[in-house]
């Protein structure tokens, strides 16, 4: 029913900034405005961990305290496209990075588990080297 897609992820020195993408298909009848969405990483031996969540309407987010103050979550319902923009990138931001959506619930208590996302894309990679 939703498809989501990354991409943007690559190598960059640290300091760098990325623009990830994140763009859904829908089966008809379904609105991307419907879903939370969110963004995930995984490290090489981690335990996957939530970046950023944006609710429905785009005005509600919320940051892994890592990323505050150097990461911004948006999205773009005509383009059904959320985005995660990662300025001052560190060594420590290499990761896998995913993106997940889901129809229930809110960006608020454990969403960063990723337990209440349903749909996962396949990753896209983000290397920072130092």
């Amino acid at each position: 029913q939703v498809q989501v897609v990354e991409s943007g992820g690559g190598l960059v020195q640290a300091g760098g900034s990325l623009r990830l993408s994140c763009t859904a298909s829908l089966a008809s009848g379904l609105t991307f405005e419907d879903y939370k969405m969110a963004w995930f990483r995984q490290a090489p031996g981690k335990e996957r961990e939530g970046v950023s969540c944006i609710d429905r309407s785009g005005s509600w987010t919320h940051f892994l305290d890592s990323a505050k103050g150097r990461f911004t979550i948006s999205r773009d319902a005509a383009k059904k496209t959320m985005y995660l923009q990662m300025n001052s990138l560190k060594p420590e931001d290499t990761a896998m990075y995913y993106c997940a959506a889901d129809k229930y619930g809110y960006c608020t208590g454990s969403w960063w588990r990723g337990r209440d996302f349903e749909y996962w894309g396949q990753g896209t990679q983000v290397t920072v080297s130092s």
